[in-house]
């Protein structure tokens, strides 16, 4: 989003769409360094659903720690997901103009995972923290966190190889957008991946499994 919305989303998202950090939770795992992984070095951007000024383009960063390697079977449950959500300037005065100044919410962040299983996990309920910037002009970013609310889903690496996680194609996000005379409008937020051109979704490095 603008500086407001790219502190914001949550992916949608962050953006430094999207995204946080992720630890192995397992046994045997107690020599491996953890490593922090993230999307980048250039934000993901989605197609999103803003209030009253309809469909505009979010930019996306996401991260998480987790081992640098696991043995083949071992759980690994990411931790301390995070992200940024970014809006460009002209963004960011449409929604200014539309008297929006903050955000507040939840967002569910589908992952996708290669050589682990399952293929597909969410983290669900990933916290939109209260934000509310006074309208200076240029893009705005809005953060978001794992509390103790989320819920992170748990894989399992399949073989010898690397496994890599990607942003998955559609983050929703049950949001409240601030406006300038103190209420707060419920929102539906719904962004889906931008596709054409094709964009780099994966975390790296890639974990090492063993």
């Amino acid at each position: 989003m603008s500086r407001g919305l790219s502190r914001l989303s949550g992916g949608v998202v962050a953006t430094g769409v999207m995204f946080g950090v992720a630890s192995l939770l397992a046994a045997g795992t107690a020599s491996a360094a953890t490593v922090a992984y993230a999307t980048g070095p250039a934000a993901v951007s989605y197609s999103c659903n803003f209030p009253t000024i309809g469909q505009r383009q979010l930019d996306v960063t996401a991260s998480f720690n987790a081992p640098d390697s696991v043995p083949a079977g071992t759980a690994i449950t990411p931790t301390d997901v995070a992200g940024t959500a970014t809006i460009s300037a002209s963004i960011h005065a449409l929604l200014n103009a539309a008297s929006y100044d903050g955000v507040r919410g939840k967002a569910n962040v589908p992952v996708n995972v290669t050589n682990a299983t399952p293929a597909t996990g969410t983290a669900s309920n990933v916290n939109v923290p209260e934000q509310i910037y006074p309208y200076v002009a240029g893009p705005l970013t809005f953060t978001i966190a794992q509390d103790s609310g989320t819920t992170v889903p748990t894989f399992s690496g399949v073989a010898a190889g690397p496994a890599t996680a990607s942003l998955g194609s559609t983050i929703t996000a049950p949001l409240e957008f601030h406006k300038k005379n103190g209420t707060w409008t419920a929102w539906n937020f719904t962004c889906t991946l931008l596709t054409s051109p094709a964009q780099n979704t994966a975390f790296s490095p890639s974990i090492t499994i063993t």
